[in-house]
């Protein structure tokens, strides 16, 4: 009998990227846009936002876990992590539209998880006051990591040879834009809306006990010892690597044996794709393109 982990993916042709509205797309991630535009969010919602690859899964099972063990301890081992929290933009053949799914649940508050730039969040969670976690990662791990998931996810386009997939996430040529753009903006949007709290992906790397301070303290959640114990062991990295509600191992798009979805979980892989001659190539445009923003990253801890 074959692992879970290595199930056949269901033959979707993969998608080619193209402009939308100022931002590379593809079709499976915009072909339910009017939906996506007038989503109705609701006070209490819970956005999760993110570039992809830079924590989103993560922070959605740990916010999951925080607000829903106690009531439902199984849950977090029994329903897939895409049901538990909505990918919102999402119309993927053989998955429940984001949308649909964000419509039908009925938990309090909802998670709802976007790679969307700011520019494109629904208005109505913006009117309706939601709390929004953004989470960011470092451009140099971010890139290696989304390389990995890109060769493993049929939903998105082939991804090439490492250099040059280097090269278009510079350019911004990869689903959901430019890196550089998505953190920034988000990162301004910070200093206007109070209700952004705005996590490195290193921190919570470094410190989980400090950063689970900081999301509580923003989502006003006193959990007990033993819901916060809950959390810390629910979402160590072997743990969720090993829990198939959590890593993604039921989607049928990805390919798990080209890559798992979690493959290290570490800050500094980097190191063991980059060239010399890559890292000094990459410095120079990152000083360039992040010139005028306060926003700071750490590629080692």
């Amino acid at each position: 009998m074959a692992n879970q982990d290595q199930k056949e993916t269901v033959p979707i042709p993969r998608p080619e990227l193209f402009d939308f509205h100022g931002v590379s797309m593809v079709h499976l991630f915009t072909d339910n846009w009017d939906n996506v535009q007038n989503f109705q969010a609701k006070p209490d919602d819970i956005l999760i936002a993110t570039y992809p690859k830079a924590g989103t899964t993560w922070v959605s099972h740990m916010l999951d876990l925080l607000y829903f063990w106690k009531s439902s301890p199984k849950r977090g081992v029994s329903l897939p992590i895409y049901e538990r929290v909505a990918f919102l933009e999402s119309c993927i053949p053989n998955l429940p539209k984001g949308v649909e799914l964000a419509d039908k649940m009925t938990t309090s508050p909802r998670l709802i998880k976007t790679h969307l730039p700011v520019q494109f969040v629904p208005k109505s969670f913006w009117e309706q006051k939601c709390r929004i976690v953004y989470v960011a990662r470092n451009a140099k791990d971010n890139v290696v990591s989304y390389f990995h998931f890109d060769r493993m996810n049929c939903a998105h386009p082939e991804p090439g040879d490492w250099t040059s997939y280097l090269q278009r996430f510079q350019e911004g040529k990869l689903p959901w834009g430019s890196w550089y753009d998505h953190v920034k903006g988000w990162w301004e949007k910070k200093q206007a809306y109070p209700k952004l709290l705005y996590v490195h992906y290193e921190d919570l790397a470094e410190d989980m006990d400090r950063e689970l301070d900081r999301v509580c303290s923003f989502l006003g959640v006193c959990p007990t010892e033993e819901e916060r114990q809950q959390v810390k062991e629910g979402v160590e990295f072997d743990t969720m690597k090993n829990n198939h509600m959590a890593n993604n191992s039921t989607v049928d798009v990805f390919d798990f044996q080209i890559s798992p979805f979690m493959r290290r979980g570490k800050v500094g892989d980097w190191k063991n794709h980059f060239t010399v001659y890559q890292n000094g190539q990459f410095d120079k445009e990152y000083q360039k393109k992040m010139m005028n923003t306060t926003l700071r990253f750490r590629t080692e801890i």
